[in-house]
């Protein structure tokens, strides 16, 4: 007796199955260990109370000590510290400055970061090795290093500095350590190759006959230029953008080394409130919110990239 069409011969469609389980199984673990348990452990830990002991808070959900136990850490759950957050102006301060800096140096890194991409995806094949090896060289160096090295550089006695008064530039040094601009020169220098990365690989992919086109139907070279490359580039313009504003929002070794006392990011307050205040609770709410103002933008990331695939 034959088998119906398509149905699977021997327990063949087991065998397809399982592997796409097992191609899929690594990824989602590797989230599930390293992304998901430190955010629910977080998570949990925005909602205790601060206490003078080690660790320094009292733990909720304590499953340690049974039902009972259990039942009496949920009564003491509280929402004091998402409260605190609320009514004090310095952590609403800090993050509307860091999403302020972020957005600022990520637009920053567009415009500088996109030609040099256009200029290597055009660049002769042989040449292009080399030149993303020189990208991702910086990657090569300590990023702690990289930062003091810009100490050196931009401070008033730097080499800046030096350069322009001995070129005639300035007679005077500049004051750009400790302001917003040595942070915003010092994010888009760490953040500049997260940015050019998949600029170049969405412009390499472009076929320049695209151009040629568009130039033989009466288009201008901008226009061309706007509606072929730039919007093609699209998927690459918005990863490297996401690539860098993330990352920049919690960024607080740049702010800290080369921002100055009215410089605020949230990194900095987080690691304030964990290290020098010891209120682990409260930096739990305050990384608990973080978290939830960068799932708005991956949120809208994907939606972006469902929309393109369809």
């Amino acid at each position: 007796m034959e088998e119906p069409a398509g149905a699977p011969e021997g327990g063949r469609g087991f065998v397809p199955w399982l592997k796409s389980i097992a191609v899929a199984l690594p990824p989602y673990l590797w989230l599930v260990v390293f992304f998901l348990v430190p955010f629910l452990i977080v998570l949990r830990m925005s909602f205790s109370e601060a206490v003078i002991a080690m660790p320094p808070y009292a733990p909720t959900f304590d499953l340690s000590e049974g039902v009972s136990g259990l039942w009496a850490r949920v009564q003491e759950f509280t929402t004091f510290n998402y409260t605190f957050l609320a009514e004090d102006s310095l952590y609403w301060r800090a993050y509307l400055s860091s999403l302020r800096i972020a957005a600022i140096s990520t637009v920053i890194a567009l415009l500088i970061g996109f030609p040099i991409a256009h200029a290597m995806a055009r660049a002769p094949r042989r040449w292009r090795p080399l030149l993303l090896a020189l990208v991702i060289m910086p990657f090569w160096t300590s990023f702690l290093i990289r930062v003091y090295a810009w100490i050196g550089i931009l401070k008033r006695d730097g080499l800046l500095n030096g350069i322009l008064q001995w070129t005639g530039v300035i007679s005077e040094p500049l004051t750009i350590m400790n302001t917003d601009l040595a942070v915003f020169i010092g994010i888009v220098y760490a953040y500049l190759p997260f940015m050019i990365l998949p600029l170049y690989a969405s412009l390499e992919r472009q076929d320049p006959a695209l151009l040629e086109a568009a130039a033989d139907l009466g288009s201008p070279p901008w226009l061309a230029f706007w509606q072929v490359t730039v919007r093609l580039s699209l998927p690459g313009i918005v990863a490297g953008c996401l690539l860098v504003f993330i990352p920049a929002v919690g960024e607080f070794v740049i702010p800290s080394l080369l921002g100055g006392s009215d410089t605020l990011m949230i990194g900095q307050t987080l690691w304030d409130e964990f290290f020098s205040n010891r209120d682990w609770p409260l930096a739990s709410a305050v990384a608990v919110i973080l978290v939830l103002v960068l799932v708005v933008p991956i949120t809208l990331f994907q939606r972006a990239q469902a929309r393109q695939a369809d």
